[in-house]
């Protein structure tokens, strides 16, 4: 296995996961994923039937009902990294937000076909990225775009002269009295 295979569960619709290894990107052809398994087999799985793809960093096989480790769907508030903030509903009627990248590699995957990579709003826990096939998304919102604060930049010196310079030049002496 190259190092360029990652661990992934992927979830189904009809509700069953299947752990295996995949790479991160360019792993659906023909409108199918050629997922290898444990055993070292190629399974391959139709896109339609997928709900979501997780990149994890442990399988937990004993969890038969979350082995993700998905719990939070949600933000709790505003992310502070950096991307675009998504709202996806699925087919099956269930939510998910997540970040995408502000870069091309989200136009690349709506121009494939194919779907999105996302990250997790809980990037702590065990799932690392997730993979939404596009057929599985029946609404996409757009919640925000997350950037970094900008620094000010000086402005820019004024070329003109001002009137208000030659205001206090002409100032009476310190040591002089007034009337």
């Amino acid at each position: 296995m190259s190092s360029a295979h990652k661990k992934v569960i992927v979830r189904r619709f009809t509700g069953d996961t299947l752990p295996g290894y995949l790479p991160l990107s360019g792993f659906a052809r023909n409108r199918a994923i050629d997922l290898l398994d444990l055993s070292g087999r190629v399974i391959s799985l139709a896109i339609n039937d997928i709900k979501h793809i997780c990149y994890v960093r442990d399988y937990n096989l004993n969890d038969t009902a979350n082995p993700e480790r998905l719990t939070r769907r949600t933000f709790l508030a505003k992310p502070r990294t950096e991307g675009l903030w998504l709202r996806l509903t699925f087919r099956s009627g269930d939510l998910l937000e997540g970040l995408a990248p502000i870069d091309l590699t989200l136009a690349d995957d709506l121009i494939n076909d194919t779907g999105l990579q996302l990250t997790p709003p809980d990037v702590r826990s065990n799932t690392q990225r997730i993979f939404v096939p596009r057929t599985s998304i029946t609404d996409l919102q757009l919640l925000a775009v997350i950037t970094s604060p900008s620094r000010r930049k000086p402005l820019p010196a004024s070329s003109v002269p001002s009137l208000q310079e030659d205001l206090f030049t002409n100032l009476i002496p310190p040591n002089s009295r007034p009337n």
